[in-house]
């Protein structure tokens, strides 16, 4: 298990969040791996066909299984890497390297998404809104006709997937 160490949070008095330290998850991670790698003669089997069945969306999918440890390669959001880990698990290999690349989606896409959605969900018929999206973090503005539209809309834009959090600048007209 990794170990916690407790950070102050700024800007807040007496509040501490735990952290888990990165040095103690490498170690984790080179004590699985390290002792296969030094097996003499590691047998290595291609395993990139069967998970291909996994319906999970990867660029570039390349699994091999070295001395008893299932290695994943490609590059995914972070859901579809979790979908590959599970998969593994769940068909016996209980020692899995997830090495997936983990991609940001892409902000353009998170605000073409988020209009698509606001503009066709009934409950925001006859408002008007401008998104735009920094890192993840979509901004919407605009005006609606009643209070509660604007969680209609904060509802709406957090179930896309890929959105890190929203901001409304949203006022009724």
């Amino acid at each position: 298990m990794a170990r916690a160490v407790l950070y102050p949070v700024p800007g807040d008095t007496g509040i501490m969040k735990r952290q888990t330290t990165r040095t103690l998850l490498i170690a984790m991670f080179v004590a699985v791996i390290v002792p296969a790698a030094l097996a003499e003669n590691p047998q290595v089997t291609d395993l990139t066909d069967t998970f291909r069945g996994a319906n999970a969306v990867v660029k570039h999918l390349q699994v091999y299984q070295i001395a008893g440890i299932v290695i994943i390669r490609g590059t995914a959001d972070k859901a579809q890497a979790e979908i590959l880990s599970d998969f593994a698990k769940s068909h016996g290999y209980a020692r899995v390297a997830n090495l997936i690349q983990t991609l940001q989606n892409n902000d353009a896409e998170l605000t073409r998404k988020a209009e698509v959605a606001l503009s066709i969900h009934r409950a925001l018929d006859g408002c008007r809104f401008q998104v735009r999206t920094d890192q993840g973090v979509v901004h919407v503005g605009g005006q609606v006709q009643h209070e509660l539209q604007k969680d209609v809309a904060m509802q709406v834009v957090r179930g896309i997937s890929g959105v890190e959090r929203v901001e409304l600048a949203l006022v009724k007209f």
